[in-house]
């Protein structure tokens, strides 16, 4: 695949994303796929395989009662690498989340087999996941 429809893929991911839609995120992930989630929080670290993604994605949904989005603003295709750029937005008791962040994807045969997250401040993403 090429930069554009690598782009695309990711694209069609934040949106099958936000929506909650498992089944497409299902296609777009292969299931041996590695995600790096930044930061020393209780939901940083590598999760490996396409289920323990998933079970972090919902953990992210759960800790801020379905109210996280990855706003995006733009996406960066390439021929091995395609950059997500978004805002990362939640509520939760009280509390808000809204920070820059990117995750910079590995694509393979049209699948994502990794995914690296980084954040404007860890550390915010920390605090608001704890």
């Amino acid at each position: 695949m090429g930069a554009t429809e690598n782009a695309d893929l990711v694209r069609r991911g934040y949106e099958a994303f936000n929506a909650g839609d498992l089944a497409t995120l299902g296609e777009l992930f292969a299931e041996d796929a590695v995600w790096y989630a930044a930061g020393s929080g209780v939901l940083s670290g590598t999760k490996q395989g396409r289920d323990a993604i998933f079970a972090y994605f919902g953990e992210l949904g759960g800790r801020s009662q379905g109210s996280f989005q990855a706003i995006v603003e733009d996406v960066v295709g390439g021929e091995d690498h395609t950059v997500g750029i978004h805002r990362s937005h939640a509520e939760s008791n009280g509390k808000s989340l809204d920070v820059a962040s990117t995750i910079a994807f590995v694509l393979r045969d049209g699948k994502v087999v990794e995914g690296r997250e980084y954040a404007e401040d860890s550390a915010k993403g920390d605090e608001f996941w704890a």
